[in-house]
Formats: C-alpha cells, structure tokens, sequence
C-alpha cells in the first residue's frame, strides 16, 4: 500500500505549508528530515531521503518535494533508488540548479519514476523556461500555475489542492482530490483551497489528465477523516 514521503525545501516547510498539512493529513505519511535545513548541499540531501526510505517501510511510496527538496529528490531518483520503492514523483516549484550552482550534480536523464513538475511563472527561484528544460530532460510531465510564485505561503498557498492530490479513496485506486469538491478544513473550520481560487481549475485539471493516470494502479494509504 503506497504512502507519502514529503521532501521540504530549505529551511522546511512551517505549520501553514501544503506540504505540512498534507502529512498531518495522510495516514502513515513519513517527512524527510535533514540535518541542516539551511545548508543546500544536494548530496547530502539526496542521501538524506536514501536514509529515511532505508528506516521505512518497503514502499512503494509517492514523493511530494518541494523547492531544493525536489533537486534533491531528483537526484536520489537518479543516481540512489532501488527499483520500485519510490512509484511516482511529484516536484512543486523545484529551485533552479544553476542559482546554486550544482546543475552539472542534477540528471539530465529521465527520471526513473512517473514524474510530475509544479511551476509558475511568477517563481523568483525558477524560471518558467528553467522549469520546461529540466521537465524535458526528466521526461516530466508539467503543469503551470501561472502567478503563483513560489508555490508557498508566502505566495498565498496553505492547504493548497496540489497537496491534496495524492487524496486516496475507494479501495485499490489513487484518487486525486480536486479543489472545491474535497475542500479541506482549515483551523477555523471553514473550508477553502487557496488564496488564489482561479488557479484551483488548472489544478483539478493537472489531477485529471497527469498525475492520476500516472499512479491510477498504485493503492495508497486513505488519508485522515477531519
């Protein structure tokens, strides 16, 4: 039964991060927790997500990374993952290599695993021309936000329908959760996605058409009733 691993970017993911409430909201979800988190060094970090698959479960798992977390997880695809443990990848606003000067570390292979790229035109830390070259020499499939920054809190996004879509119901099929329909509860209890309602439709439709027909067969851990 597939689970979720989340891999934060720098400096991890606060409380208010989709990252954040979708491990509180998946069920047996496991994060990636390096042991410098201001410190970019994608080696030590690739190996860091080797370790904690290493302490877990078999698999297969799902991995949601976010910012360096997703060179990072590319990297580990690439170079330090045994076949089968890691079913499907999902990269939310990856940081460009060449701003922290490692681009020659990165694959420029297809990645091993179905594998999906998050970006916006809008991310100081990606360029949309940066996002479409590395989606191509990963063999990514991509879906663009549009003004959506970093995909973050601070650019708006707390429980974000991207973080939902690895929701998995009705037994033996990955079910992608799309915005309103499955809205999630925040503190207060009131439902709501994102900040930036018009963005929900590209997302439900990134849900419908690349990720789920990606990992359609794989069974997954349901998520938390809330």
């Amino acid at each position: 039964m597939a689970r979720v691993l989340i891999v934060p970017g720098l400096h991890d993911s606060e409380p208010d991060h989709w990252q954040s409430w979708l491990q509180r909201f998946s069920r047996d979800a496991v994060r990636v927790v390096q042991h410098d988190w201001g410190a970019p060094d994608l080696q030590r970090w690739s190996a860091r997500i080797g370790a904690t698959l290493e302490r877990a479960e078999p698999g297969p798992w799902l991995a949601v990374a976010h910012s360096f977390g997703a060179l990072a997880l590319a990297r580990h695809l690439a170079h330090d993952e045994p076949d089968g443990r890691v079913a499907a990848a999902l990269l939310v606003a990856p940081a460009d290599p060449d701003k922290f000067g490692i681009g020659e570390l990165m694959p420029s292979r297809a990645l091993p695993v179905p594998t999906t790229l998050v970006m916006s035109t809008t991310d100081p830390w990606l360029s949309h021309a940066a996002g479409e070259r590395w989606a191509r020499k990963w063999r990514a499939q991509t879906i663009n936000l549009g003004d959506a920054g970093h995909i973050n809190v601070a650019a708006g996004f707390g429980p974000l329908a991207v973080g939902a879509s690895l929701g998995c119901w009705r037994k033996n099929n990955c079910w992608l959760a799309s915005s309103a329909r499955s809205a999630h509860r925040c503190s207060s209890g009131r439902l709501r996605c994102s900040r930036k309602p018009h963005i929900e439709a590209r997302i439900d439709s990134f849900a419908r058409e690349s990720w789920f027909p990606s990992i359609r067969r794989i069974r997954c851990s349901p998520f938390e009733e809330s």
